[in-house]
């Protein structure tokens, strides 16, 4: 009987293992096939390009689709140079940006004694049930009053009150900042913003590369909606994005800028992923 009990509770576990590892492999390739397939078509030849129902393979793969793409952009209104400049500025600047605005937030949030500020922490949070479309009217009206219209503060100041980076920097911070660390280092004389940048922000590190690779990301990508009329401001996925209106003998293409585009946030990503992961798991967002 015992030796029963033991195969049945053995094959229960077996079972249950190869379930959920069968769950995670289909949803890791349901993850995956988009950047497999954004791959094998930007190294399609022509031909195959036109062939239908596509093929998720290449026959005679070729890197055509890259070497035309200097030419496809050679007749912009500015230099390509002015995109890319424009691309980077943005995202590493809201970024820089984002991160001390959230770190600040967050610490004061989770260690300062203010009165109220836990109902102001949670009437921010609320923000993140909102899209971002609802602001862009708001948004438009403003900057227009101000001026601001085709310059970078457009992307960059909505971008950088992130409610999403500082809920993640204010939970990490609560599980990873002790309060007796800070009343220690208070006693010994430190000052808050000796705290801040000497205590608090070298035990932060996972949170900030998370918010530094959610930032970037977020801002790399991003397009003029509505605010930026002029070529000298708009960024280098919106140029890059007009090769996809060339329809389908420029897919190949428009791939190609894809896998070009992704290059930047993969790279980031593989720099910060093991921070993402101790932080989502500080956060009280994984499992």
């Amino acid at each position: 009987m015992a030796k029963r009990a033991q195969y049945r509770k053995f094959t229960r576990s077996t079972a249950g293992n190869i379930g959920y590892f069968t769950i995670l492999i289909l949803f890791g390739l349901f993850t995956v096939f988009p950047l497999f397939y954004c791959i094998i078509t930007s190294l399609k030849p022509l031909e195959e390009l036109l062939i239908f129902p596509p093929k998720f393979y290449v026959v005679r793969p070729t890197l055509d689709n890259f070497r035309v793409l200097p030419a496809l952009l050679s007749n912009l209104e500015v230099p390509l140079s002015r995109y890319l400049f424009n691309s980077l500025l943005i995202a590493v600047l809201t970024t820089v940006c984002s991160i001390l605005a959230g770190s600040m937030a967050a610490f004061t949030f989770s260690k300062s004694k203010v009165k109220g500020s836990k109902f102001i922490f949670n009437l921010i949070t609320t923000m993140m049930l909102y899209n971002g479309a609802t602001l862009a009217v708001p948004q438009y009206l403003i900057f227009s009053k101000l001026g601001m219209i085709d310059t970078y503060w457009v992307y960059i100041l909505p971008a950088i009150p992130s409610t999403v980076n500082c809920f993640l920097m204010k939970q990490f911070m609560d599980e990873a900042v002790p309060n007796t660390l800070l009343e220690a280092a208070r006693i010994d004389g430190a000052g808050v913003g000796g705290m801040y940048w000497k205590i608090v922000m070298p035990i932060m590190k996972p949170a900030v590369m998370t918010v530094l690779l959610f930032s970037f990301q977020a801002m790399w990508s991003i397009v003029p909606a509505g605010t930026v009329f002029s070529e000298e401001f708009k960024t280098l996925p919106y140029v890059m994005s007009s090769i996809a209106l060339g329809g389908i003998a420029r897919s190949g293409s428009a791939m190609a800028v894809t896998v070009v585009l992704m290059l930047p946030p993969i790279l980031v990503f593989l720099v910060t992923q093991s921070n993402v992961l101790e932080t989502m798991g500080s956060s009280g967002i994984k499992g």
